[in-house]
């Protein structure tokens, strides 16, 4: 209740006790009553006495009158009042009033009770008027009381629950936050109604003003001030009487608003119905529950009104409210059988709705990694984060209603053991084995508790935590034991150490780790298992990486048991004596010395603990120091060239024990060979002296590795001072060694270069950046060596924005065009690099600050994204249109209807409507023709004078000078040999880049238009086309005049022209082009850069760049070079040859360019995209041709993959065993592996396990048809695009389905068939159809129908109709076949959710045909009970259906769609409603069970998408009118309440998309979901819209609009 309200009441009810006839009407209930008058009438009463006065005034101390006169007494009191409107209000408070002081007086309740009948019968009493009211006083003298007894009910008070739901029109008193307790969920401690807690403001206690209150009462009245006793029983017989009175109200229409102030009040007092009964025990000294007599009597009563309230047969209140009440977590619940029944029946239709919450295998359902996009499984905003806030939930917990949930309190409150804490431990062991972005880990992780003290004074539970401190440290420990159990002479895992070990650094310093409490877990759990399993010195390795981190030194200085945690750091010491001294290798080097290296630091950092020190280690490291001196032997210089492995090994050794030296050692390698005077071009006049390093050999990748990364962290701060602020132009080969130690350790020593490097010379003077030369090497090494890395770390978009700046910065000013056109280039590589949404401002106001080329490109970027990837989040649907508004603010361009069909519809629907300008620009062009033609005469004739160059400059038109190029075209074309080119560059590159961008645009217009006007006059298309491609390469090659990459987007753009395609065909095709790019490769080395070796040659400035670019430039390119820069380019060119149809053209671009295309920094998202974006528009050879883009040696393809792309019947399909075998690899190197002890174990182990993860999976022989599986992990520079080998075996499974020659429908089949035989047909691959047999006859039931096989196929045929060949297939996998089928059902979900929305709607007419086609589904002769059976059954998990064999191909089904469901993006959500319109028209209740059990799981994403949350809830209900319509015939009659489980989720669901996420004490259903709802409910039956009767907007009948703040307010709504 509100201000106004609470003030509204209290004055009414000061009216009503100053009243003229209360005193009458007072007295004469106290005649009824047997209580002594208050002998103080009215006055004007007394003057005109009669019989009923008399008897009124007399002294009452005999036996009252008959009940029976009391009505005839009121009516003649009545008579005598003119206003009967007040006359009612002032009865209704003068009745609460003696319903407070009667309560404990059973006679006087009866009279109570029958005055009440009697004054409602003549409409003296109004229910929805007096209900409210007695409830809100009885809060008041409840208040009352509790104020006299604070002391005692103190903490009693402090726990009581707000336990109703619905918004009361009387705040309900002594309420407080409910944290209820139960074991059927990890969230019971937390959540009482499965949902965040209440902050404090929303749980204030808040009491209504009554017209009576405790202390007021006298005479005979109840004394309430005395024993505590007498107070509790007070309040017990004024509840009591409260509910019968309520009984009897509810005997009458009531309106819902009253319905919804009982309700709550009921349950409060349901809730707290022992706040008052606590006793102390004083002989156990513990407090025990001693309910009375008058206790029981009103939970009694008080459980009559709510069974009434949610009746079904009334409806007053919804069954669901009950569920969402709390009720049934209840800490004590009293020895009542009545409430015992009515939490039991809460609890079981809760768990049917949290069960249409959940996806099925709930518990398996964890990120893969195999896609680099984050993908939320819950809002930010269910938990009231901010919509900026930046963390990610790859996992929620369910709470105690299904919905998803996540928070840094929740994830403390998730027990060891449980399966919500495997599923956490399952997802961040797999991400310590396949290393995602450091993002990632960023986005989910948590400062570490021991350094939140440090920062804050005042902790606050971060929201979007899901992770605890615990679960980290037992996933790292896990990692680390696992790694040394596979640690072993033989085994070649180095590779997996160094990963693991620039991840555990990373987590480290980020004090995401409390250093000390790590090293006592992880020598607890060495002790624990087996301590001779450190059979190696990694351990002591791993921590030597760290122990120079600031905080971890911190940690051990202050640490108050310094002894004990030495002791247990050096307990990980393992001396390996037995090793052969024969076969020394830098690694066993590094390991030996390794603790002597330890010791020595942490000696250093505590001189105080060397007694227990191993002084053999302290002399040890004598050895390194003297090797370090004969190595150097005072020379300043180290061969690191001529290292021998012992040499190699001993200098890792040094970088731990003396890192500078290290350092010092490998700078003075790169700066030996001195310095060499740069000669400058003969375009700059200048005296200044350019000094360029001299070079050398770049240290390897192996040597490198070695270093510890204390070291690089040094190394690379010292590379970057003499990169930046060096006054000598660096070598190649530091740049090179600086590139490799960031691609080494991507975690530990990526910073983002931009800020970084502007923080670092901030407060010492101008900005690095602001230094000749610094911007420029940056953005070459940025484009040409690290735009995988920034992808990697999902940094490319903070990226694009700096270098936007940048260009943004240049855009109007004249020269500089090498920057200009360097940073544009690596924006474009940048903008496609992006596999997800982008925003191109990031405050997403006003128009780009792209340039023109840009703008077209992200339009190209982002329909290739949205439509091979979809959109992620909702947030990036609501802002697509302001983007692209943004963009095409600024863009001159309009797309063709070529390009358009092939964009998406997002976009496409946006770009139609957009008017041509090329209409005006040709008009545009005739008008200025004649000026500009005349202008270029004057500047570009062979005599005209240089200095009119700078006069043109500074005072032409800009509407004219964007025609320079075009009217130098013209007069080229008529007169080639009389273009003073001298003046042209001057000017060209005198203007702003941009303005060189417009007149490339400009002159590409009109040079079309002139072949047109060519054509009319009937000279030949070949000549035309050969003059103008001649003339172009004047320009390009002859001059070089302007960038050919911009000249070549420029013509691709304007496909609407027939011509301009075949114009950029020949200029790709000219001699000069493939000359410069033979160069380019030659020049470049490998595509690999990181394992070039040799010393590198640098390209001559004028040669890489041309004249445009290198005009009195004097810094010498790196990487840099005209060819480079086609490298975006050249994609484009292939994408708009497709558009238009020149398929043969485009296969002998890719084969004449696809040695080049090998330098291409994204070259295998190039082929994924490129198949997905046309996919069913390519041909087979073409396909083949784009995938020798790649280099397939490299690419983890199935074997059989070549031969069935190059197969001459497109129509066939590969085999069963082809698919089964891919999703095989899917399992085996991105899904999270499963734990169990033993994984060739009994099922009956695998269930014990709940399925933990772990690493377990053992690789598979390779065999014929098989995936290539990884030999383990790959560091990050070994598969820099797509990221990870987890990404990499993921996105090639996609390639080989879209390359596949088979159809969708074909595909999809086959899919979906191993998902519906997979449990059988693996459990025979592992045990013989004979042991499959017996394993489904045994005494578990394996379907309704008492045992048979029936149920596991959908046709009752042989689980071997899937045609897989089941020889040794569980054994390749390293599981048992119940594991490795929900595996499978999980990968297959997520491999089909990679493709294209082709093979969405193909796989939703799959499945739906399945579905229908069951046969206990179609069989109408089937009894009901048994129907419902096998519902019950299809729908278990199909993790808990493999271990007793109970699968059925419904279960398989929809666990494989809510698998598909949970890996798509939220835009491609939009199709999943079709899968209800393909399973209708609906007959049955059991298929109507199917239909919400793939629907249900949904919600919680769709909520945050209103349109298709309504869509879908909408169509959900014309499901349900399929059998529970007015017109429906169902194949068996059945009854509403059979589906009361699906009325309560509806309304679960309403209440969801309400809140935006789980529902809260406050949640409100949306008005606008309520009218489409309620349109969709009037097509039920009766009794199933009487379930549904308060989805609706009549605050007269429905409990929801009634209260909720705007339908409330406007009943006329």
């Amino acid at each position: 209740m509100d201000q106004n309200q609470r003030s509204t009441s209290l004055s009414a009810s000061r009216i009503h006790q100053l009243h003229p006839s209360r005193s009458a009407i007072t007295d004469l209930f106290n005649l009824y009553l047997g209580r002594n008058s208050r002998h103080s009438g009215d006055d004007s009463i007394r003057e005109t006495p009669n019989k009923l006065q008399k008897r009124i005034t007399a002294l009452g101390f005999g036996l009252p009158p008959p009940n029976e006169q009391f009505i005839l007494d009121f009516e003649q009191l009545v008579n005598q009042v003119p206003d009967q409107e007040h006359l009612r209000a002032v009865t209704e408070s003068v009745l609460i009033a003696l319903v407070v002081k009667c309560c404990n007086h059973a006679p006087r309740t009866e009279f109570i009770l029958f005055a009440l009948r009697s004054l409602h019968s003549i409409e003296y009493v109004n229910w929805d008027t007096f209900l409210p009211a007695l409830l809100s006083s009885v809060s008041s003298a409840e208040s009352s009381q509790g104020q006299g007894n604070q002391a005692t009910n103190a903490n009693s008070l402090n726990n009581m629950t707000q336990s109703g739901i619905i918004t009361s029109s009387a705040v309900v008193a002594n309420s407080s936050n409910f944290q209820p307790s139960t074991p059927a969920s990890p969230l019971a401690s937390i959540h009482g109604i499965g949902s965040p807690a209440q902050s404090a403001s929303e749980l204030t206690p808040c009491t209504t003003i009554s017209p009576i209150r405790f202390p007021d009462v006298s005479g005979n009245g109840l004394q309430i001030t005395q024993r505590p006793a007498l107070r509790d029983n007070a309040v017990s017989c004024l509840r009591q009487i409260s509910c019968k009175i309520i009984l009897i109200g509810l005997e009458s229409d009531l309106k819902p608003v009253t319905h919804a102030d009982i309700f709550s009040h009921m349950m409060n007092w349901l809730v707290n119905w022992d706040q008052r009964q606590q006793v102390s025990d004083e002989s156990k000294g513990v407090k025990s529950w001693k309910p009375d007599r008058v206790l029981h009597e009103w939970l009694h009563c008080c459980l009559d009104v709510v069974w009434l309230l949610v009746d079904e047969n009334k409806c007053r209140i919804p069954f669901y409210e009950l569920i969402r009440s709390g009720l049934q977590f209840i800490e004590s619940i009293p020895d009542d059988e009545a409430l015992f029944t009515l939490v039991l029946e809460i609890h079981r239709r809760r768990d049917m709705v949290a069960m249409q919450m959940q996806m099925l295998d709930q518990h398996l359902h964890c990120p893969s990694f195999g896609n680099p996009r984050f993908m939320s499984q819950a809002s930010p905003s269910t938990v009231g984060e901010p919509s900026a806030n930046t963390r990610y939930s790859p996992i929620t917990y369910p709470s105690v209603l299904g919905e998803p949930l996540h928070g840094e309190d929740l994830a403390l409150s998730i027990q060891k053991g449980s399966l919500d804490w495997e599923r956490a431990l399952r997802c961040l062991r797999h991400a310590l084995r396949t290393t995602p972005s450091p993002d990632w880990w960023r986005r989910i992780l948590l400062v570490a508790p021991c350094y939140k003290h440090a920062h804050q004074q005042q902790q606050v539970p971060t929201p979007g935590a899901i992770f605890s401190s615990e679960m980290v440290y037992e996933s790292l420990i896990d990692r680390i034991m696992e790694l040394l159990k596979l640690t072993t002479s033989d085994s070649q895992c180095w590779q997996e150490w160094l990963i693991f070990s620039d991840v555990f650094f990373f987590l480290m310093k980020s004090g995401c780790v409390d250093f000390l409490d790590f090293v006592d877990k992880l020598a607890s759990r060495v002790n624990q298992e087996d301590p001779q399993i450190l059979r190696s010195n990694h351990v002591t390795w791993l921590l030597a990486q760290i122990i120079r981190i600031e905080i971890v030194t911190n940690a051990l200085n202050s640490d108050p048991k310094k002894v004990e945690t030495t002791r247990k750091i050096l307990s990980f010491h393992k001396e390996d004596k037995s090793s052969d001294p024969n076969n020394v290798n830098p690694r066993s080097i590094l390991l030996d010395f390794i603790s002597s290296s330890q010791t020595l630091r942490i000696w250093s950092i505590n001189t105080s603990i060397r007694d227990y020190l191993n002084p053999e280690q302290l002399q040890k490291g004598k050895q390194i120091d003297e090797w370090w001196k004969q190595v150097t032997k005072g020379e300043r210089m180290v061969d690191f060239m001529n290292f021998d492995e012992r040499s190699i090994g001993m200098f890792w050794i040094l970088s731990y024990t003396m890192a500078q030296p290290a350092c010092e050692a490998v700078m003075n390698w790169l700066t030996a060979p001195g310095i060499a005077e740069l000669i400058p071009g003969s375009n700059v006049q200048t005296n200044e002296r350019v000094t360029v390093m001299r070079e050398c050999c770049p240290l390897s990748m192996s040597l490198l590795s070695g270093l510890s990364i204390n070291a690089c962290l040094k190394l690379v701060y010292q590379i970057e001072e003499s990169l930046f602020v060096g006054q000598v132009i660096p070598s190649i080969a530091m740049v090179e060694t600086y590139v490799r130690l960031l691609l080494i350790h991507p975690h530990s020593l990526f910073r983002s270069h931009f800020p970084a490097l502007i923080q670092r010379s901030s407060g010492t003077g101008p900005s690095i950046l602001s230094k000749p030369g610094a911007t420029l090497l940056l953005l070459e090494i940025l484009n040409y060596r690290l735009i995988p890395l920034y992808r990697y770390h999902n940094k490319s978009k903070a990226l694009m924005h700096d270098v936007t700046k940048i260009i943004s910065s240049m855009k109007g000013k004249r020269g500089d065009h090498r920057v200009f056109r360097l940073a544009e280039n690596l924006c474009m590589n940048l903008i496609f690099s992006l596999r997800d949404f982008f925003v191109v401002k990031k405050e997403l106001k006003g128009p780009s600050e792209f340039t023109e080329t840009l703008n077209r490109v992200a339009i190209l970027s982002l329909a290739i994204t949205i439509k091979t990837r979809g959109i992620s989040e909702v947030e990036h649907l609501m802002f697509l249109p302001s983007l692209i508004e943004q963009i095409m603010a600024t863009c001159q361009h309009t797309w063709s209807e070529k390009t358009l069909r092939y964009f998406p519809s997002l976009i496409r629907d946006h770009l139609t409507g957009r008017m041509d300008k090329r209409v005006l620009a040709t008009q545009a062009w005739q008008q200025a023709e004649t000026t500009v033609i005349n202008q270029c005469k004057q500047l570009l004739s062979p005599s005209a004078d240089p200095s009119y160059v700078m006069t043109y400059i500074n005072h032409s038109f800009l509407e004219h000078r964007k025609y320079l190029c075009t009217g130098a075209w013209m007069l080229m074309h008529s007169h080639p040999d009389t273009i003073n080119f001298a003046n042209l560059g001057c000017v060209l590159r005198g203007i702003p880049p941009e303005e060189v961008t417009s007149n490339i645009y400009q002159m590409v217009d009109v040079l079309l238009l002139h072949t047109h006007t060519e054509l009319q006059h009937g000279r030949p298309l070949p000549d035309i086309l050969l003059k103008a491609s001649g003339n172009l390469a004047v320009f390009v090659w002859k001059h070089e005049l302007f960038p050919l990459d911009i000249l070549i987007l420029a013509l691709i753009d304007r496909d609407d022209d027939p011509h301009a395609l075949r114009i950029v065909i020949s200029l790709l095709d000219r001699p000069e082009i493939l000359q410069r790019i033979k160069l380019f490769c030659i020049n470049r080395g490998p595509p690999e850069h990181w394992l070039h070796s040799g010393i590198s040659k640098r390209t001559d400035l004028q040669k890489a760049l041309g004249n445009h670019l290198s005009w009195k430039e004097r810094f010498p390119p790196f990487f840099d070079d005209l060819a480079g820069r086609l490298l975006p380019v050249i994609p484009l060119v292939v994408y708009r040859l497709i558009e238009n149809d020149v398929i043969e053209i485009a296969d002998k671009i890719l084969a004449g360019y696809s040695s080049f295309l090998a330098y291409h920094p994204m070259r295998f998202t190039f082929v994924r995209d490129i198949l997905a974006y046309f996919y069913g528009h390519l041909s087979s050879k073409l396909i083949v041709r784009i995938l020798k883009v790649l280099d397939v040696s490299k690419i983890p393809f199935s074997e059989s993959f070549p031969q069935h792309i190059a197969s001459s019947n497109p129509a066939m399909c590969p085999p069963p065993d082809y698919f089964a075998t891919l999703l095989l690899g899917l399992v085996n190197n991105v899904m999270p592996s499963l734990n169990t002890k033993s994984k060739s174990g009994s099922v009956g182990d695998a269930a014990n396990n709940s399925f933990r993860g772990g690493h377990n999976k053992t690789p598979a022989p390779s065999q014929s048809g098989s995936t290539n599986v990884s030999e383990g992990q790959k560091a990050f520079y070994q598969c820099q695009d797509p990221g990870t080998y987890t990404q990499l075996v993921l996105e090639t499974a996609t390639i080989e389905l879209l390359a596949l020659p088979a159809s969708p429908p074909q595909i999809v089949s086959s899919l979906v068939q191993i998902v519906v035989h997979v449990q059988p047909t693996l459990i025979q691959s592992s045990n013989g159809l004979q042991g499959a047999s017996t394993a489904i006859g045994s005494t578990l039931p394996t379907s309704p129908s008492g045992g048979s096989t029936e149920s596991l196929s959908t046709s009752r045929s042989n689980p071997s109709a899937s045609g897989i060949n089941c020889a040794n297939f569980v054994s390749r996998s390293g599981y048992t076949s119940q594991q490795l089928s929900c595996l499978f059902i999980q990968a297959c979900g997520l491999l089909l959710a990679q493709l294209p929305t082709e093979f969405h709607a193909q796989l939703y007419l799959e499945v739906s045909r399945i579905i229908k086609e069951c046969w206990w589904l179609t069989d109408g002769k089937r009894p009901m009970k048994e129907l419902d059976s096998a519902v019950g059954y299809a729908l278990l998990d199909p993790t808990w259906a493999a271990q007793d064999n109970t699968s059925t191909p419904i279960g398989n089904i929809v666990a494989l769609l809510h698998a598909f469901f949970s890996n798509l993006p939220q835009e491609w959500l939009e199709g999943t409603h079709s899968i209800l319109k393909h399973l209708r028209p609906v007959t049955s209740v059991a298929m109507l069970r199917v239909a919400f059990r793939i629907m249900g799981p949904l919600l919680p994403r769709l909520s945050f998408g209103r349109s298709l949350f309504t869509k879908t809830l909408v169509l959900l209900l014309n499901v349900m009118a399929d059998v529970f319509g007015r017109n429906s015939q169902p194949s068996t009659p059945c009854e509403a309440t059979e589906i009361v489980d699906l009325i309560d989720f509806l309304h679960h669901a309403l209440l969801y998309e309400g809140q935006g996420g789980p529902v809260q004490t406050t949640s409100k259903p949306k008005p606008e979901t309520l009218i489409l709802c309620a349109k969709a409910i009037e097509m039920l039956r009766p009794d199933v819209q009487h379930l549904l009767f308060h989805i609706q907007t009549d605050p007269n009948s429905s409990i929801y609009a009634a209260t909720h703040p705007k339908l409330g307010q406007n009943p006329s709504q």
